[in-house]
């Protein structure tokens, strides 16, 4: 269940905030099964899926993590180094081998302070990723342990 191509860097970000972005980017990559983060940790750094597959999962007490969301091709993985406390809010790993662009967040964080355009662009690329991560994981749960589930089906 990728994120849809509105909330992806790519087509979120006008050409100019996107080069700045990737201006910064550093190339990374994980063998499958690698956690990327943890609920809870320190936010310090996030991706962007060139290849492979990343499960975000979320602690459900009583019973193993549920898988919220798949991301794939130019998804952003993480938006909790954007807001303050800078916690993950999921966890994050590996469903595959993964290349990715990964960014410091100190230095995107001081890049938004000093262009207040490009933090502009960044907040609400970032923000319409939040909003379609809460739906999906909204959804998801009801899913797996609401009553009725969701009432979609795919």
């Amino acid at each position: 269940m990728n994120a849809p191509a509105k909330t992806s860097m790519p087509r979120a970000l006008p050409a100019e905030h996107r080069d700045r972005l990737m201006g910064i980017a550093r190339e990374v990559s994980f063998p499958e099964g690698v956690r990327l983060f943890e609920e809870g940790a320190r936010a310090d750094r996030f991706w962007i899926i060139r290849t492979g597959t990343v499960d975000l999962d979320m602690r459900v007490p009583g019973r193993r993590a549920a898988v919220i969301e798949s991301l794939g091709h130019n998804d952003l993985i993480g938006w909790s180094w954007l807001y303050a406390p800078y916690a993950w809010h999921l966890g994050a790993g590996t469903a595959s081998p993964v290349r990715a662009y990964e960014f410091d967040a100190d230095a995107v964080r001081a890049l938004c302070q000093d262009d207040p355009a490009f933090g502009r662009s960044i907040a609400r690329w970032v923000g319409e990723v939040v909003a379609h991560r809460l739906q999906a994981a909204r959804t998801r749960l009801l899913d797996l342990y609401g009553p009725y589930g969701s009432g979609i089906r795919g």
